[in-house]
């Protein structure tokens, strides 16, 4: 799953995700809130549900700290499911700190997204 708010940058993660094998299938959306809808849908099935989430930070409506608050409320079943990496081009310390501090989040990369980065996450 992808969730950032800018096209060319959901289409540079998607055609990564896929050109470099990372997965066939790759939902994208352009707001937390969306995404949070889709995860509290009551006919999300087992294959429905993505591995990887990659969070965007800077987003109008609800940024990506914003999604994670959220996030957090979700079933603990869920969220085993699933890992969150913060997809980013913001360059703040603070930023990267505070992201890696959240329990949900397994790794930050930098914008764009590139086999390099896929291929580490894919043997993490």
């Amino acid at each position: 799953m992808v969730i950032d708010d800018t096209l060319i940058d959901q289409f540079v993660a998607e055609r990564m995700i896929k050109l470099y094998g990372f997965s066939e299938n790759v939902i994208v959306f352009d707001s937390g809130i969306k995404a949070l809808e889709y995860f509290s849908r009551q006919d999300l099935l087992e294959e429905d549900i993505p591995q990887v989430i990659f969070l965007d930070i800077r987003m109008p409506e609800m940024d990506g700290f914003e999604f994670l608050e959220e996030y957090a409320n979700l079933s603990d079943e869920l969220k085993s499911k699933m890992k969150v990496v913060m997809l980013t081009s913001s360059l703040d310390k603070n930023d990267y700190d505070r992201g890696l501090k959240n329990p949900y989040v397994m790794h930050f990369l930098n914008k764009p997204l590139d086999e390099d980065q896929l291929t580490k996450l894919s043997h993490m």
